[in-house]
This record gives C-alpha cells, structure tokens and sequence, in this order.
C-alpha cells in the first residue's frame, strides 16, 4: 500500500523539485522513506511514497526493467504474484526484488497492459513510464479499491493516488466544480465523474490508460456481468461461496507485516475474521450511540480465541477530528461511518500494518435493503413475490397504480417488487419510504441552493446510463450493479482508502475478489434476497465458520449517534457558528439552512443527515479554498504512531 503521483508537462524545468513537494503531500500513504524515489525525464516525473508490507528490504520504487528502459510506481497489492513471477522467470524475465510490484512490470514486457490485467488478482493503482514509446500506462483496479485521479489542461497531465498532491503542481488551477454540488447534496458523496476540482476526474475503475504526448486513451477491461447459472443446487452454490471466500482470505493474508481484522456484529467481518483467524480484532463503539456492537462482536472474539481490541469514541473526539477526516478523503463525504473509521484504522495501526473488512459483500450478495426487503411482514412479503413472477408489461402497468394508491402497509414492498428499477432505484438516497428521503431531493436541494449551483440532476438520473448497460440483467442485479458503479466506487471505496491511509494502514477487502465478484454474478437474485432474509445464500455460507445466529444478523453498518449529537447545545452551537459564516451565502439560502438547523435542534423534523451534509461540504471548501495553507500546515504530517514505529 503506497502512494503513487505523476506528471507529463514539459513546461516545467524543476521537475524533481515539483515532484518532490506533490510526494510530500501524501507521504502518510507511505511514511517508509527509504522505500520511496522518484524519476525525471525532459517529460514526465513519476514519484512514490512507500507503506512496506512484501519484501521490506528491496522493494524501493520505481522498479526498473533489466535494461532500465521502463518503469514503474505502484499502490496496491497483487495477491497471485507468486505464480505469476515463477511464470514470467520461466519465459526468461529476471527479477531484482521480491515484490509483487516487478510482476506488473514483467508482465508488461510480456503481456502489454490488457494482457496483464486479465491475469493478475488484487487491489492496484499503478503507472508505467516506457521509454522506449514515449509514452505513460496506467491502470486502475476492477471495482476501484485503490483510487486514481487524472487532470489535463493543455500540455499539462497529471495523474496520482490523492488529489492534494496536485495542489503543489505550479500549472494546476484550483478552482470548484460547481456541479457537484447538488449531487453531492443528493447522496452524502460526489457522484460525478467530475471531482469537485474543475478538471479533475477520478480514472474509471476496470480501465487502463495510454498518454502519448497529449493523447489520452482509456480502455476498459472488465466489469461486472451476468450470467446467471439456474442449474446449480442451493448446496452447491453454498459450498462454492465458501470456497471462494476462503482462497479470497487466505490470499489477502500474505504480507510480510502483523495482519489483522476489523469486526463488528455483521456477518461480512464475522466471516472474514473466523475465516482469517488473526491474533488482533478490532471493533468501535460510540458513549452513547444507538447500538452496542463492540460488546457483541467482543463475544465472537472471545468464542474463536482472538485478541480483542476496542476504543470507544465521544461527541467532543469526534467534532475535534471531523475537519481532519475531511482533509485526508479529498472531496467532502458525509457517510457518518467516516467517523468510527477513522478511530478504528488509528487502534489497529498500532499493533498492524494490515487489517482485513467486509466491504463489499452487501453489493455482491444483495445484502441492502433497497433491493426489495421493505417490509417485515412475511405475508406481504410473500404475495410481493407473486406480484413479481406476472409479466413484466402488466407489472409495470401494476407498479404505476401502486405509486397513485394512498399509503397502506406494504405499498413500499409492492411497488418495488413490481416497477422497473430504472424507474425508481436511488441507492442509500432513499430508505424504507418512497415519499421520505433521507437526504435532499432534487426539488429540496435546488431550494436551498444558490441559482449558479441550482440544476436539473437527480440521483435517478445520475443513473440511467449504467442501468441501461444492464437492462437485459434481473432486476435486482441491475440495483446491484448500480450500487456497484457508485455507492461503493464512489463513497464506501474512497472513505475505506483515504481514512486507512491517513493512518498509513493498508485496508484489505476479501469479498472484492474478481473471483468472488464473477461467482455472486451467477447465483440467482431468488437465492441471494427473498422473504427469507437478505444475502441469504451468503449467511449460510458463512455458517460453515460462524454460530447459525451471528449469520442471520442484521446489517448495522457503524451507527453514528448524529441525531443525538445534533440535539446537544455544544454541538448545535458549532453547526451553527458553521451555517452562519458570511462565505455560505455564496452557496445556500442562510436563512433556510439555519432555520432546518433549528427545526432539527427544536425535533420539529428529522433533518440530520441534510445537516450533516450540509456541514460536511462546508468544513471540506473551508479547508481547500479558504484556509488551505494552515490546513497543509495542521495535517499534512505523519500520525504520531506511525512516527514512533518508523522513526
């Protein structure tokens, strides 16, 4: 895990001196100084920063090939190297390190770019500078684990792991996107392609780029597809998903550094972490959060043997570190699970290098409710499913008369199981109630915008593009494959790697396997979500390691206690003091923000997580384009821990 930056722009003449300062913008990706360099041409400048965890001795980068011709920075980990060095040794390639960096440089040589990708398992951002051809590869991961950004703006390119080392390039112009804004309003994160710094785009996951001179062309080389194998028993997916996630953890162990585990009371971390079977855990709780999970997850814990560890986090720690946080993601996120992630990643890296989660087994295994788990009742649940099985026309003809009907219990259920979801689907936007958002609307959110910032995008919207990659596609791995291409990539992939870095721990996903992804793909959605329970294939897989109880658990996912936050006068008062700054009315209507603030203060409404976004972006702009220089100044350096292992 490391941090990678590039540059092509042959208008700067120092280049090692800008090279050097944008290194210096994220070396808490990679505090192992003598594992990081950087290379210079008439061109380009490439620079790395290092977080050891294969071949702590020799794995310095850029690594070059045998006659120095092509060169490489990588951030990630390839968890099949082994095999891949001992084949690309045998076809005559030789290696100076042990890393699993060299191998996407041989394969290179060997393969090209597609032909690497196609073979290789693992979590990667890298860049390959061949010069030869005068020209910059790079490559992004199948679901975005590892982040990638890219700027271009005449013949400056640049390219790199976080955005605030772009911020040292002196041809970068910092201005904002006022698009994303609204978006972001809509869905507690971004969910352009744009970034929220104008020209600044997050590189595809699934792709490769080639730039020569100033052309710039990606390529796609895989994504999710479907299809769905009806012949398989219900016993023999079970044991398949097993076995699939079993040789995933057994390859995410691989490191030459202490690994541990995140656990909470879910059955995602619960499955990794009986399966991985590490000597730490790690759990989080709130002083006075809604839900205990540190106490349950402490009983699995104590049950396999494992040494548990816990901190418990306050209101005053959290408001304290909230602009930090900010800092460190790039773009503001309001997910509240930043805030028990942020402590989590800083306990574990005390005693780890490595710590294994549970992303992304919700989106692969159909583990949200959003996917039609809207009632609780298994009558209604039932006769949802015979809605679902009548042809589609008249199902869809059924759904419109749904959505007219007045509310009645189920109405929820029913429709989802009978409309389209292009229709309807907005992701974690909306929960349970069709008619109450848990963020803004469109229609909200353009009320309380300033005009410059007003537009017609809604999250459904934002969507249809992906949907219709996907219309021939169950409908339920259709709100999947949504979920995929932007809750995930866009908010739990990010705040996952950001948050882990800031501390400089590497972040582990199992479930995000290319092999675990292509098995969920095929297993029929009746078999994954039903009136059984959500990811119900997926529990009882997990019961091959886990108490029949811990797998039927449901999905807490870090409850944040905001709500009540919200209610005390301390933390009322600095959301206020916030909304109240004379720079927000370039962005909001004051009055209308302050008075949902007290609305939500007086429990007139239930407003939190329109607050706590809100205050998000405010606390992000005010740290990159008010007071940027002592931000830098107050967070660009190395966590004390990190400083006292590394010196």
């Amino acid at each position: 895990m490391c941090g990678i930056i590039a540059f092509s722009d042959p208008s700067i003449a120092d280049k090692n001196e800008t090279i050097q300062a944008m290194m210096k913008m994220i070396e808490h990706r990679g505090p192992n100084v003598k594992g990081s360099g950087f290379y210079t041409n008439d061109q380009v400048a490439l620079g790395f920063r290092r977080l050891s965890i294969i071949d702590l001795q020799s794995g310095k980068q850029p690594i070059y090939n045998e006659d120095n011709s092509i060169l490489i920075t990588f951030n990630g980990e390839i968890y099949n190297y082994q095999s891949l060095r001992e084949e690309l040794i045998n076809l005559g390639h030789t290696f100076t390190t042990e890393t699993d960096t060299e191998v996407l440089l041989h394969g290179y040589e060997e393969w090209g770019m597609d032909g690497t990708l196609q073979r290789i398992r693992g979590m990667f951002a890298y860049l390959i500078w061949d010069e030869n051809k005068q020209t910059l590869y790079g490559a992004r991961d199948f679901f975005g684990i590892k982040p990638l950004y890219y700027y271009q703006n005449g013949e400056t390119f640049i390219v790199g792991s976080e955005i605030k080392s772009f911020l040292k390039h002196p041809n970068f112009k910092k201005e904002l996107n006022q698009k994303a804004l609204k978006p972001f309003l809509m869905n507690q994160y971004n969910d352009l392609d744009e970034t929220f710094f104008k020209n600044v785009y997050r590189f595809p996951a699934g792709h490769w780029f080639e730039l020569h001179g100033q052309d710039f062309q990606m390529h796609k080389y895989w994504d999710a597809e479907y299809n769905v194998n009806y012949q398989r028993s219900a016993q023999d997916t079970i044991n398949e998903i097993d076995r699939t996630v079993v040789d995933s953890v057994k390859m995410h162990n691989i490191a030459d550094v202490p690994v541990g585990s995140f656990l909470s009371e879910g059955v995602d971390s619960s499955y990794v972490t009986s399966v991985l079977h590490p000597q730490e855990v790690f759990s989080v709780n709130f002083d006075n959060g809604p839900y205990d999970e540190a106490s349950v997850a402490k009983e699995l814990a104590d049950e396999e043997g494992l040494h548990f560890n816990q901190v418990t986090v306050d209101g005053d720690e959290a408001f304290r570190d909230f602009a930090e946080m900010q800092y460190h993601l790039d773009e503001p996120d309001s997910n509240p699970s930043v805030i028990p992630l942020w402590y989590l990643c800083r306990l574990a890296r005390k005693k780890v290098t490595v710590a294994l989660s549970g992303e992304g087994a919700d989106e692969l295994f159909a583990g949200y409710v959003n996917y039609g788990m809207h009632s609780h009742n298994t009558i209604i649940k039932i006769f949802g499913i015979g809605l679902h099985k009548l042809p589609q026309g008249l199902r869809y003809h059924l759904a419109k008369g749904i959505k007219k009907a007045p509310d009645f219990p189920g109405k929820v259920h029913l429709y989802c199981q009978t409309a389209q979801p292009s229709d309807y689907y907005v992701g974690e936007s909306l929960i349970f109630d069709l008619k109450q958002p848990t963020i803004f609307t469109s229609k909200q959110a353009n009320s309380i915008l300033q005009k410059n910032y007003q537009n017609d995008l809604t999250v459904n919207g934002i969507y249809q593009a992906d949907f219709a990659k996907v219309k021939d596609a169950e409908e339920v791995k259709q709100m999947q494959y949504i979920d995929l291409h932007h809750f995930m990539l866009n908010d739990i992939l990010q705040k996952a790697d950001k948050i882990s870095m800031a501390h400089s721990l590497e972040l582990r996903v199992p479930f995000l396997d290319r092999q675990v992804a292509e098995l969920a793909n095929s297993i029929p959605s009746k078999m994954l979500i039903n009136h059984h329970d959500t990811k119900y294939i997926f529990r009882k897989a997990a019961n091959h390691h886990l108490p029949e109880d811990w797998a039927k658990r449901p999905k807490l996912g870090f409850p944040v206690p905001i709500k009540s936050w919200l209610h005390e006068e301390k933390y009322y008062q600095i959301v206020k003091n916030l909304f109240s700054q004379d720079w927000v009315a370039q962005f909001f209507d004051q009055d209308k923000i302050l008075q949902l603030l007290q609305d939500n203060y007086e429990d007139k409404v239930d407003a939190r997580r329109q607050i706590w976004n809100i205050y998000t972006f405010l606390t992000w702009y005010q740290l990159y384009f008010i007071d940027f220089d002592q931000t830098v100044q107050q967070y660009n350096h190395l966590q004390p821990d990190v400083e006292k292992i590394y010196g």
